[in-house]
């Protein structure tokens, strides 16, 4: 099975920012114990290569690693080195999606117009990330559906438990959860972990039910 085809099976990418090299194994095994193995380490985390490589080392295809907030190239082509298996953008930027492409990763382009969407696409992104998506919502999605349905999106920014099923049901294909599913801490305990397990599960549930139609 693809990365894609995994990201998409689960269709949960959880977005991690200021972890560190203490607490990263203990998130990463919660979250996979809770159904959602998409991780995303965004890049101005210190020491991000190090947590890429830490995970990719510990858990190795029990997760899939991947690095968020890539604004260039050069940024894209170290996450690579370092075992990411897809890279996150914030924009369209055709030189990151063709890097991330060379080295067989994939591709999630952040978009936001209809233009914008059909432009990363064509690029070569193999999904366009739409942020921040509260300020849309659900119903955006469905109506980009009409004319553009052969392009798989997700939302990311502002995403919850409780609106996870209603962007899934309107047409995108899997959401991404930062804060409202991995807290920022310093402080991990067993609580905290097994809080995050649980979110972890209901996020994924959230995602069965809106495919269902539930």
């Amino acid at each position: 099975m693809t990365v894609l085809q995994r990201m998409l099976d689960t269709g949960v990418v959880a977005v991690m920012r200021k972890t560190t090299p203490e607490t990263i194994i203990p998130i990463a095994k919660a979250l996979r114990d809770g159904g959602v193995t998409s991780l995303e380490i965004t890049v101005e985390t210190p020491k991000v290569l190090t947590l890429i490589e830490k995970v990719k080392d510990e858990l190795g295809d029990e997760v899939m690693v991947g690095a968020g907030t890539v604004l260039d190239a050069e940024t894209a082509r170290a996450a690579l080195m370092a075992g990411a298996s897809f890279i996150f953008s914030p924009t369209v930027r055709e030189e990151t999606i063709e890097m991330t492409k060379r080295y067989g990763a994939v591709s999630v382009a952040g978009a936001f117009t209809p233009t914008e969407i059909l432009t990363a696409y064509e690029k070569g992104a193999d999904m366009i990330k739409v942020f921040p998506a509260s300020v849309v919502g659900p119903k955006f999605f469905k109506d980009i559906k009409g004319p553009l349905p052969h392009i798989p999106l997700m939302p990311t920014g502002g995403v919850d438990v409780d609106n996870t099923s209603d962007y899934i049901e309107a047409g995108a294909v899997a959401v991404g959860a930062g804060s409202t599913l991995v807290k920022q801490t310093d402080q991990i305990t067993e609580n905290y972990l097994t809080d995050l397990t649980n979110k972890a599960k209901e996020f994924v549930q959230a995602v069965e039910m809106g495919r269902n139609g539930e």
